[in-house]
């Protein structure tokens, strides 16, 4: 059995240690936020938090991960009312939706270092989580409106 924390509750599963993190999410623990993009951690659909940093699940085994805390959009603290999210239907970011959930946990984890960043910080950071319908420039304004968001908070 291997031991882990997903989204605040303590959870065992037993899986072989290879298995990556994504399909013990999806097919052990029912949590379907993190989406099968391209398996090889190149497109970020797939991204949850390990120890809060963004991580692509898909090349994450499981065994690496016993022990460790594990959150996707699922597990969210405060989730309705976080910046990103709204600043995400505010600025209707998603198309066709695939992506987002990549999208929303790679922004969270890049406002949580820089609380502030400036288009080309966006860009480098959010570079590796892929869109397949554009939606680029609203993902960045929806960054943007966030971060001015929780500054205004402070």
């Amino acid at each position: 059995m291997i031991e882990l924390t997903v989204n605040g509750i303590k959870r065992q599963v037993d899986v072989v240690p290879e298995m990556p993190l994504l399909w013990v999410l999806r097919d052990e623990l029912g949590i379907t936020s993190p989406k099968y993009g391209c398996g090889v951690a190149q497109c970020g659909a797939c991204t949850v938090h390990i120890d809060g940093k963004a991580v692509r699940s898909c090349q994450s085994h499981i065994g690496e991960i016993a022990g460790r805390s594990v959150v996707t959009l699922e597990g969210v603290a405060n989730r309705d009312q976080h910046p990103v999210l709204q600043a995400w239907i505010e600025h209707q970011v998603p198309q066709c939706g695939y992506c987002q959930t990549g999208q929303i946990m790679q922004a969270i984890s890049l406002l949580s270092k820089i609380p502030k960043p400036t288009d080309e910080q966006i860009n480098q950071v959010m570079s590796g989580n892929l869109c397949r319908c554009g939606t680029y420039p609203r993902i960045r304004a929806a960054i943007h409106a966030a971060a001015a968001h929780k500054m205004a908070e402070k």
